[in-house]
């Protein structure tokens, strides 16, 4: 390698290099949040219907 730029450039492949890293990067970020959300809503959803369960049981 001759130079920083060159390396950055990478021969006329940086933006789809680049925006290729940018964009699995943010998806490696949204990813668990979204997980964290599902579950989350998963959770309450199943303690909803427990709790249904048990008021018609009575």
């Amino acid at each position: 390698m001759k130079s920083v730029s060159e390396f950055f450039s990478m021969g006329g492949y940086a933006l789809y290099v680049w925006g290729s890293f940018g964009v699995t990067a943010l998806l490696m970020i949204i990813e668990p949040i979204l997980v964290h959300q599902r579950r989350k809503a998963v959770l309450q959803r199943i303690s909803r219907l427990i709790r249904i369960k048990s008021e018609q049981n009575s």
